[in-house]
């Protein structure tokens, strides 16, 4: 059992007053950042590399702004962690006498539990969940054991000392006044502080396995986020014994409100939006309302989940992750790239789930990363409206398509008499690119009249996980999304601009991106893909030579225009350019065969074209 650092001790002193000086000297961007420089991250160090030098500056006793900025970056992206919570962490850990890896914040109240739930599924191992006091109103248990298959007793307790031996994991479930406080009595594998507006901190017994450490760190990744940096922030605060958090209701409900008139405007969808903590917090949302409503109106039937195998990473994983907890539920591969036609492939894969008798949910991004190819639209609604029939004769479930249109927010699908407004679809954007324009992590979806059933579900799974949008994250929203679609055309037209230069520049190049007929149906993406000439007798020689070549034009761009160029993943940025390699994917989680190593080039509407032209000759006239 961890013991807690005496209050008043020299150490806790010594630790707080380190703390304290952090966070009065802090970088400004520690409380703004959404993606990091993937040139300064070791994505297999992840947090360890951040607290490795987090700790020797604490050793130092140099909390100095300029030391502060030479850390290295936290995570690969703030939705996995950030700065902020890593300090949290590292501070709680210390004052526990806890490892600081078995201390994760969450944006979530109930994602962390779900966590520990899953592991436990998936490892055959029994699961007890104890709490005092009242029952956590935010567990529905008759939910977590039908849809999500998860596995547990519940029990109330009188005080931790009372919590008895049990042969598995042990969940203490809290809501404490101190967002420090660890109760890590005995019989207790796993300590859940709740807090009603930060979200949680789980605190890991020191005994349990690296393995668990990780299975929990890679929910948070993939199914919610961290403990926003605003919100670490302020249990930083309240650990320090500051201030206590004081809640601003002034301006909630008017930027909630601002927040789904402006996206109703923006899609031309008639169903109420949702708004969730990030993208992939809404697609999780999306696919276990999915599978529930499966399980109410088709029992017993498989639920197929179709995939591009390449598309990216988060959602790749996040689909085989909810498939792996249920023998239900398979992902099938949507080929749709090169030489693979969309439609075509939605076609066939169809009419073989069809025949099956099966549930077709089909996730796709149109326009496609990393080709950026955009299908037929009218041959796209027909394949989805066809009917089908089973190996029976019977009439096959239609599918639902699940659009993620984040690369072209401003395109209309869903709205009356728009492309899809008859077929069953639900579009969704990720709220971190275009939306906020890198501001925040916030993501939303839209219905059309045919799935408004469908967004009941969807909303019950967002509020079961308790993954909706922050108070922060929509009043971001608010302010940048009526500036949306001026922002996505500026952006575009900086795009092509760069597009033509670089065709006549570089005329071997293979440039993947829009045709400016597809722009003139209003798809205008800032996003393009480059694959550059090569040289070699081999395959292998040549795309050896061709990510060589790669990585340099990127190194080249950011050390030349360092204020506006950024080896970076995302896009939608209020300024400067972004470029990434591989174009597919670099969270580490799309196989290797399906990663596609072009580079992709994500322009702004603020930034000084002319220079990044300059630069980019001086790398054509150096190969």
């Amino acid at each position: 059992m961890p013991t807690y650092l005496k209050t008043g001790s020299m150490e806790a002193n010594k630790l707080l007053g380190y703390i304290k000086d952090v966070v009065e000297n802090m970088p400004a961007c520690w409380l703004r950042l959404t993606t990091h420089r993937l040139d300064i991250y070791d994505e297999k160090r992840a947090k360890t590399h951040f607290l490795e030098a987090f700790e020797a500056l604490f050793n130092a006793n140099d909390a100095t702004a300029s030391a502060l900025e030479e850390l290295p970056t936290a995570y690969d992206y703030i939705r996995l962690g950030h700065p902020l919570s890593c300090v949290l962490e590292w501070g709680i850990a210390n004052l526990n006498q806890l490892k600081p890896e078995n201390v994760i914040s969450f944006s979530s109240k109930t994602i962390p539990i779900f966590a520990i739930l899953r592991k436990n599924l998936l490892a055959n191992r029994n699961t007890q969940i104890v709490y005092s006091g009242d029952f956590p109103h935010f567990l529905d248990e008759e939910v977590l054991r039908r849809v999500y298959g998860y596995k547990f007793e519940l029990k109330q307790i009188a005080k931790a000392s009372t919590i008895p031996a049990f042969n598995g994991s042990t969940i203490y479930v809290s809501q404490p006044a101190e967002i420090s406080k660890v109760d890590l009595a005995p019989n207790v594998d796993f300590f859940v502080n709740t807090h009603p507006h930060f979200g949680s901190v789980l605190s890991v017994n020191n005994d349990q396995d690296e393995s668990f450490i990780l299975e929990i760190q890679h929910v948070r990744r993939r199914e919610t986020i961290a403990m926003t940096p605003v919100n670490c922030l302020a249990a930083l605060h309240s650990l320090l014994g500051k201030s206590s958090f004081e809640e601003k209701k002034k301006n909630v409900e008017a930027n909630s409100v601002a927040v789904l008139d402006s996206i109703t405007t923006i899609t031309g969808a008639d169903i109420k939006p949702l708004v969730a903590s990030s993208g992939l917090s809404m697609q999780y949302a999306i696919m276990m309302g999915l599978v529930h409503e499966a399980m109410e109106n088709h029992q017993g039937k498989a639920i197929k989940f179709v995939v591009p195998p390449n598309c990216y990473g988060g959602t790749n994983d996040q689909a085989r992750r909810v498939a792996a907890c249920s023998d239900m539920i398979e992902v099938v591969d949507l080929l749709v790239d090169g030489d693979n036609d969309m439609v075509r492939s939605i076609d066939l894969v169809l009419e073989k789930i069809a025949k099956e008798d099966a549930v077709p949910y089909i996730i796709a991004e149109i326009p496609t990363n990393p080709r950026v190819e955009v299908p037929d639209l009218l041959q796209l609604k027909e394949v989805l409206s066809k009917k089908r029939t089973t190996a029976t004769g019977d009439i096959a479930i239609d599918p639902v398509f699940i659009l993620d249109q984040t690369f072209c927010p401003n395109v209309h699908f869903l709205g009356k008499g728009e492309i899809l407004s008859t077929v069953r679809t639900i579009s969704y954007v990720s709220g971190s690119k275009f939306p906020s324009g890198g501001l925040c992590t916030a993501g939303y979806c839209v219905a059309n009249k045919k799935t408004e059933a469908l967004m009941e579900k969807i909303e019950e799974h967002l509020r079961l996980c308790d993954n909706a949008a922050t108070d922060l994250q929509k009043e971001i929203l608010a302010k940048q999304l009526p500036s949306m679609n001026q922002r996505i055309n500026e952006a575009y037209a900086n795009t092509r601009d760069f597009v033509n230069f670089i065709k006549a520049t570089l005329p071997a190049a293979k440039i993947n991106f829009v045709s400016p007929a597809l722009a003139e149906q209003g798809f205008t993406p800032s996003v393009f893909s480059l694959d550059l000439p090569t040289k070699g007798t081999t395959t292998e020689e040549k795309e050896t030579y061709k990510r060589a070549l790669n990585h340099k034009l990127i190194h080249l761009m950011i050390t030349e225009i360092p204020d506006e160029s950024k080896y970076c993943v995302s896009y939608g940025q209020l300024k400067g350019c972004y470029w990434t390699v591989p174009a597919t994917s670099t969270q580490g989680t799309t196989k290797e065969g399906d990663k596609d190593y072009i580079a992709r080039v994500a322009l702004s509407p603020s930034l000084d074209l002319e220079r990044h032209k300059e630069v980019f000759l001086e790398f054509v006239e150096k190969i």
